[in-house]
């Protein structure tokens, strides 16, 4: 069995936390299980993802994972980050929601895609319901970029995060997007 660990880490926008699991062989980067966004406050986020995730608190992440935490920090306050190279761990998720989210993934910081469009890419063209429910449970925010993805006809769609679409207009804002703030309220 491998360890996982969590660790909380402050960003522009409060205190995220990232998950991680150890490899399973030697020579292996560590792998992201789950990222936590702000919550209301530092003790809510840490009780989230410790609840979410399954992982143990770690006073200090291992190199990789302090990199991907600047990264992070340097995303969250609006110096755009690509995060398709990281590392993540599906191993428990659905495979359709896996396949979503690695069109997500495909989606370049500054712009988004429909639920409709997501659907279309993964070859299930009528499944944009499908495809906001399995972004809704998506573990790891920013690096599979689930804000970026909006309902039709220019509306924002949901965001599980707190506070709701106001936080995701403001990641699209900080990635470049062109957001029409009034349908986000």
């Amino acid at each position: 069995m491998t360890l996982a660990s969590y660790c909380l880490f402050e960003t522009p926008l409060g205190t995220c936390g990232i998950a991680w699991r150890e490899p399973a062989t030697c020579g292996s980067q560590p792998v992201v299980t789950f990222v936590q966004l702000p919550e209301a406050t530092p003790q809510a986020t840490e009780s989230r993802i410790a609840r979410k995730s399954g992982a143990g608190h770690s006073s200090a992440p291992p190199p990789y994972l302090a990199e991907i935490i600047e990264k992070i920090r340097r995303h969250l306050g609006g110096e755009a980050q690509n995060f398709r190279g990281v590392a993540v761990d599906l191993n428990n998720v659905a495979p359709f929601c896996c396949q979503v989210y690695e069109a997500a993934r495909e989606i370049p910081a500054g712009q988004t895609r429909t639920y409709g469009e997501i659907a279309k890419a993964i070859g299930q063209p009528s499944s944009a319901q499908e495809v906001g429910q399995a972004l809704s449970k998506n573990p790891i925010p920013i690096i599979i970029p689930c804000h970026r993805v909006a309902a039709a006809g220019g509306k924002p769609g949901g965001f599980s995060a707190h506070g709701g679409r106001a936080t995701k207009a403001k990641l699209l804002a900080l990635e470049g997007a062109s957001v029409n703030l009034h349908l986000f309220s």
